[in-house]
């Protein structure tokens, strides 16, 4: 089973940046994202104090919230807390699209409203740490700037936790508001995660794939439904979404997501050598331009479309690919996530978890990788979800239709 996720990322003061995931328009096999609701309530406490572990402030380390006004108001004043009292230096949160609650406001933030993204650039400058809170997007300034900064070849030690407690899939591909259950689950990852194991097994990964490009060997991804990938990594940056957020971490950082910390944790992304990229990858029934398309597969030399064929709405694929421009017809990224709280629940409700970071779950994308270190500009996004995949790489299997191997 797979499912497909498809959005443009926005260009903004000439600047191309691709649309991070908890955007609510964001569009998944054609149906549209519920609409944003009120986070479901679990343990704030306990996730503030995870999420302060995971970002290993030293003492004076600036931090700011910018959080979306009655999403997941619950969980600002006990972040608070446990950033003063792990020696952070607490800027307060920074509403977007709404006024700030009471206890939210400090000098800071107050300096803050009316200022443009421009101006907000130098402004947060001041920002050690930024934590995007449920809600808040890149389509708000803050938000923005911070990410502008973060693309700085001086950003220094300057990073973003991503606390989006979105991003839930049915495995027909359909976005499902976050429950109580799945909210306890996020909980879970967040808390109960083996950081220390989940880093030890990304980095065992990306080895390999580094090991795999040495000896002239391929990444190789296949589906039931026809995918047959193969791609190498040479030296590009992989990102290993481990949950470490210290300080230390970001002065190896290379690109833009290295910087953008995802909690819950659990996938590594990269954008492969892109004339290493052939092969063929057939998508779930979805939405292209606006049509209803069946039985795509689409075939890639040297990490550019070649051809492509469908049993229905063809059509659409060309009016997509034709406004997406060269992005549109470019390999992306291979995701893959490692995460086994996060993995597709074996019992119940089947469902894909926190935008695939779950154990055994690919990802492959189509368009701009810029943010990944790779060439591919342009600004359109297009990803994909496989919870049946097989990866190998070189002679090892380390996914076999969508079960982690140990």
């Amino acid at each position: 089973m797979q499912s497909t996720h498809t959005r443009a990322a926005q260009i903004r003061a000439a600047l191309v940046r691709t649309v991070m995931l908890s955007i609510v328009a964001s569009q998944i096999s054609g149906a549209q994202s519920p609409a944003l609701t009120l986070a479901p309530a679990p343990d704030w406490s306990l996730v503030a104090d995870a999420l302060v572990a995971r970002m290993q402030l030293t003492k004076g380390e600036r931090v700011l919230l910018v959080a979306q006004p009655g999403v997941a108001d619950g969980l600002v004043a006990p972040l608070r807390a446990a950033i003063a009292k792990a020696g952070g230096l607490d800027l307060g949160a920074l509403a977007v699209r709404g006024d700030a609650p009471s206890g939210w406001s400090t000098d800071f933030t107050r300096g803050a409203i009316g200022k443009s993204e421009d101006q907000l650039i130098l402004y947060l400058g001041k920002v050690d740490v930024g934590v995007m809170m449920p809600g808040a997007t890149v389509t708000d300034a803050a938000y923005g700037a911070m990410q502008r900064m973060l693309r700085a070849p001086n950003a220094g030690i300057a990073r973003t936790m991503h606390v989006h407690w979105s991003g839930a899939y049915a495995l027909n591909g359909d976005p499902i508001s976050i429950t109580k259950p799945f909210a306890r689950l996020y909980q879970r990852a967040v808390v109960s995660t083996n950081y220390a194991s989940l880093a030890l097994r990304q980095q065992e990964f990306e080895q390999a794939m580094r090991g795999a490009s040495e000896r002239g060997a391929s990444v190789h991804v296949t589906t039931p439904a026809g995918t047959d990938l193969t791609f190498t990594i040479g030296n590009r940056p992989v990102t290993r979404q481990d949950g470490d957020a210290s300080a230390a971490r970001m002065r190896r950082a290379k690109n833009l997501i290295d910087r953008e910390v995802e909690v819950p944790a659990g996938a590594i992304r990269v954008a492969p050598i892109e004339t290493s990229v052939r092969g063929a990858i057939a998508f779930p029934d979805g939405v292209w331009g606006g049509v209803r398309v069946t039985g795509l597969v689409m075939r890639f030399e040297r990490g550019v479309l070649t051809d492509f064929t469908a049993r229905s709405g063809r059509d659409g694929v060309d009016k997509e690919l034709a406004a997406a421009g060269v992005s549109g017809r470019s390999f992306r990224e291979f995701v893959l996530g490692f995460n086994p709280l996060l993995a597709i629940p074996e019992r119940g409700e089947k469902w894909i978890p926190y935008y695939g970071y779950g154990a055994g779950v690919v990802r492959l994308s189509l368009g701009d990788n810029t943010e990944l270190g790779g060439t591919v500009g342009g600004g359109y996004v297009r990803w994909n979800f496989f919870t049946d995949a097989t990866v190998t790489v070189g002679n090892d299997v380390w996914v076999r239709a969508g079960k982690m191997k140990e």
